[in-house]
């Protein structure tokens, strides 16, 4: 018998270890539901839809979840119903005051019937409202909000053929997407003009951000300012300024020594934005301007402090918490499959007199 040992036996191979699995039993609905006193889909009722259960039941689940942690799967349950409970909103620009009221009355309205909002900002100039566009229908919400007319026609394009319900605001158009909440930009601008003119203004002139929109209310300004003999005579536009969006303080007071420089005789200037006006108002106070005797100043946005300087601001309001609790009272409709009636709204504008016009 052979007692040499065999080099090429090799030992054992040891099994290995077993993987520890991670405990999986998370906080369920059912968990909330027990702790709440109520039955499991009366839970998932009060959390996704909460004005479909009582203020009593309510409270009893939101506390439920409270003391357990519980974060519900919107993922699972949006496979399930093939709903996100997410609408995207798109704005130019996250820094704009202008847009604070509809975004706030927005998210609040959304909120109550157990929707959340989601802001993308697109941009003025040079807009990525393409690109922005493809990645929000790639996350299928329930509804998009649009702050102003989509006029690309390849983002038309993917929005109508998504399906997902739209709402196009702070504009009008007679060719919405879907639905529509806005105002003329147009009629803004002349109903500025006959304002001043009414007031004894007629050497009128406008600073205005580069964006389209505010560019069109200047225009039919100043169209309406010439057909009031609003400017010298052989004129075809009265005088004006440009700087770019999204427009501050600072803007606002070199583009005023900008006008003041080309045209000392103005005396009264349309602003298309508060924040500009302001701007305004402080190069007057600087330069020693009389306002409204040497130079009169309306704004538009009736912004918080408006009516709070010195002299209190003229400017234009637009009603953005109508804006907001409308396109989201609209969006939900829509995603519950309930017929939206006059989905095209004209909410207007007014102009608020105050001391600086």
């Amino acid at each position: 018998m052979d007692d040499t040992p065999d080099h090429n036996t090799e030992p054992p191979v040891a099994a290995p270890p077993r993987r520890s699995r991670r405990k999986s039993g998370g906080t369920t609905l059912r968990d909330v539901a027990k702790l709440a006193g109520v039955a499991p889909i009366t839970a998932s009722r009060a959390l996704n839809t909460p004005n479909a259960v009582s203020d009593a039941i309510l409270e009893r689940v939101r506390a439920a979840v409270e003391q357990t942690g519980y974060v519900p799967n919107m993922l699972a349950g949006g496979l399930a119903s093939r709903k996100s409970r997410l609408v995207a909103a798109v704005i130019p620009t996250i820094s704009g005051n202008v847009f604070l009221e509809m975004v706030q009355a927005l998210t609040a309205s959304l909120a109550a019937s157990g929707y959340q909002l989601m802001l993308g900002q697109s941009g003025y100039e040079d807009s990525r409202e393409d690109e922005l566009l493809e990645a929000i229908i790639g996350r299928r919400p329930d509804g998009v909000v649009l702050t102003g007319i989509m006029r690309s026609p390849q983002g038309r394009q993917r929005l109508l053929t998504s399906g997902i319900p739209v709402v196009e605001t702070w504009d009008l158009t007679p060719d919405p997407i879907d639905m529509l909440i806005g105002f003329s930009h147009e009629k803004v601008g002349e109903e500025v003009a006959r304002y001043l003119h009414a007031r004894g203004k007629r050497r009128v002139a406008t600073l205005s951000a580069n964006d389209q929109r505010a560019m069109r209310r200047m225009k039919a300004f100043s169209e309406a300012a010439i057909e009031l003999g609003m400017a010298r005579p052989g004129e075809t536009e009265v005088p004006g300024w440009v700087v770019p969006a999204p427009t501050n303080v600072g803007l606002g007071r070199s583009g005023l020594r900008e006008l003041l420089a080309r045209h000392p005789d103005i005396d009264a200037l349309f602003c298309s934005s508060d924040m500009v006006a302001l701007g305004v108002l402080t190069e007057a106070q600087a330069q020693g301007i009389a306002v409204p005797d040497q130079l009169a100043v309306v704004g538009l946005g009736d912004l918080s402090f408006a009516r709070d300087l010195q002299p209190a601001l003229t400017t234009v309001r637009i009603d953005g918490a109508t804006i907001g609790s409308t396109a989201a009272r609209f969006i939900v409709d829509r995603s519950q499959e309930r017929e939206v009636r006059d989905g095209i709204i004209d909410i207007g504008f007014s102009i608020i007199e105050r001391d600086s016009a």
